[in-house]
């Protein structure tokens, strides 16, 4: 009887395990390792391909590592956790100003990298679920105390979210990591459009923030002199003079991405194969892993890859609605709209619908910080389903 319960107790914690979300996770990771080794392979500035290609593959066992751990969180810890997440993160923000890598400023103009000898963090990276954490947490506290919409709670709440994104967004403007930033955005946008404020303040909010963008390329097209006194760099100029006109200096300022479009193209329907790199693009293993996919297996291969990145949001959709859990939902809003903005972006800098920033492409592009980042988002979703509890703010129960 005790081993009857004991494999009972077993196969309960299994079927509490969202398999599908994993088999997507790990597809990519293979579709990641296979990219990144092309893009090695055909480099010339690589020592080594092997110490990269192991390097990565550590970057990933740590992943699933970080995704284990955060699983054994529940509703409850994670809603202590948040504000503790949160001030690291703040902090990690605040050090890197003043410890920040010399060779990626020289490089990239951005003060956002640690470096430990060859090892490099970026901490805006995992300050991403940690805000996510945060945003869910002031929503679920916020609506637990006014259990019916007005406006004038939702503009308090919108004050709220505006407040908890404030200190990322002046440090990150400090770091120059404007790229970085978008993506707060992007996860403050979907955690708005599910927090229950009325469409009566969201559209004007959108509409607002569309006339303002439409405002800042205007004056990048006619007169860039007000936005060079608010801060605004020659290199985001140029990135956008880029995306305006792809064609204009294949050889400077567009060479990266004529480059990256070149290579896609030149894949056309079914790639060329395996391994096959005839187009150099700058930045390939990071960044443009996209363009290594869209050479070697055309349109096709990139489809495919584009159906799994919606295969695992759908996935994560459906936990969210099985678990019908206030603070979860907000959670696995952000982490969703996290990676759907980092795909959305990454695809579209290289394929030239979007201007270059410096986006990877989630579980694929190399490097640690953001594919640890991503795990952890993923850690938050994969705990929505083992631990599976309702507690509902809306009800008026609180963590606190």
């Amino acid at each position: 009887m005790e081993k009857q319960r004991y494999l009972r107790r077993d196969e309960d914690a299994d079927s509490r395990i969202d398999w599908g979300i994993i088999f997507s996770v790990l597809v990519l990771a293979v579709i990641g390792m296979t990219s990144l080794y092309v893009a090695l392979k055909h480099d010339s500035t690589v020592t080594s391909v092997t110490r990269t290609m192991v390097t990565q593959a550590l970057w990933y066992i740590i992943g699933i590592g970080a995704v284990i751990f955060i699983m054994q969180f529940d509703a409850e810890q994670l809603w202590k956790v948040a504000p503790l997440a949160y001030g690291l993160g703040i902090l990690l923000l605040i050090l890197v100003l003043f410890f920040y890598s010399r060779t990626y400023f020289i490089n990239n103009g951005a003060k956002s990298w640690f470096a430990i000898g060859p090892l490099s963090f970026q901490p805006s990276e995992v300050m991403k679920p940690a805000y996510i954490l945060m945003l869910g947490r002031v929503v679920s506290q916020h609506n637990a105390e006014y259990l019916e919409h007005t406006p004038r709670t939702d503009w308090l709440l919108l004050g709220k979210m505006f407040a908890w994104t404030l200190p990322i967004a002046v440090l990150l403007k400090l770091q120059n990591d404007f790229g970085t930033m978008l993506v707060f955005f992007a996860i403050l946008g979907g955690v708005i459009l599910v927090s229950g404020i009325t469409w009566k303040i969201i559209v004007p909010v959108v509409s607002a923030a569309t006339v303002l963008g439409g405002t800042a390329i205007f004056l990048v097209i006619y007169d860039r002199s007000l936005l060079e006194k608010i801060g605004f760099q020659a290199y985001q100029f140029k990135r956008i003079d880029s995306w305006l006109d792809p064609s204009s200096s294949t050889s400077g300022s567009s060479y990266q991405l004529w480059q990256s479009m070149k290579a896609i193209g030149s894949g056309q329907l079914l790639g060329k194969g395996f391994n096959v790199s005839n187009v150099y693009v700058p930045v390939r293993q990071s960044d443009m892993i996209f363009s290594v996919i869209g050479e070697n297996f055309g349109f096709i291969g990139c489809c495919l890859l584009i159906f799994i990145y919606l295969l695992l949001i759908f996935q994560m959709i459906q936990v969210t609605f099985d678990t019908k859990n206030e603070f979860y939902a907000y959670i696995s809003t952000g982490v969703i709209m996290m990676i759907l903005f980092h795909v959305f972006e990454n695809v579209g800098m290289n394929i030239g619908l979007l201007p270059l920033t410096g986006i990877p492409l989630p579980f694929i592009s190399q490097g640690g910080s953001a594919l640890i980042g991503n795990m952890i988002g993923i850690g938050f979703v994969m705990s929505m389903r083992y631990h599976n509890k309702s507690y509902m703010f809306s009800s008026g129960t609180d963590f606190r």
